[in-house]
């Protein structure tokens, strides 16, 4: 058995990153409570995923699956901002925590991830500005209390 905790995949479509370029787009503040997150591309996620079933163990064999970048919220939105032309405005501020993962044995184990943070926030943010469909379900990131 193999026990994958995952940190925040992130397509065009849904995911963290969306819903930040969105609230940037829209003009809707970001919240800060969050301040920290990792992301890693849902098709990666997915492989790695599928790749965990050749190292199955007894007992399970514990495999966090996410980016290798600490990334900011605050700077995420900026370069959102930069990229659609808007302003970033930010609601509270940055917690001294945040839900982070060490995910340095799935590399180890598969690989880095080959598709980087500023290379998705690139992608969201062109398919944004071409009105691109989103799943429209929000991943509530910034919930700190549990109740989503």
């Amino acid at each position: 058995m193999s026990i994958l905790r995952l940190n925040y995949a992130s397509e065009l479509r849904y995911g963290v990153l969306l819903d930040i370029a969105q609230r940037v787009n829209t003009g809707q503040d970001v919240s800060l409570s969050m301040g920290y997150l990792n992301a890693i591309w849902q098709a990666e996620a997915s492989a790695m995923s599928l790749q965990s079933l050749g190292c199955a163990t007894s007992p399970p064999n514990v495999i966090n699956i996410t980016g290798p970048e600490l990334l900011s919220v605050r700077r995420v939105a900026e370069e959102f901002g930069e990229r659609l032309g808007k302003t970033a405005r930010f609601g509270g501020t940055e917690s001294s925590d945040a839900l982070l993962s060490n995910a340095a044995k799935s590399y180890e184990l598969f690989g880095r991830p080959r598709v980087s943070a500023p290379q998705m926030i690139e992608w969201i943010a062109d398919w944004i500005r071409a009105g691109g469909s989103t799943l429209n379900k929000p991943t509530h990131f910034q919930t700190r209390d549990g109740k989503f």
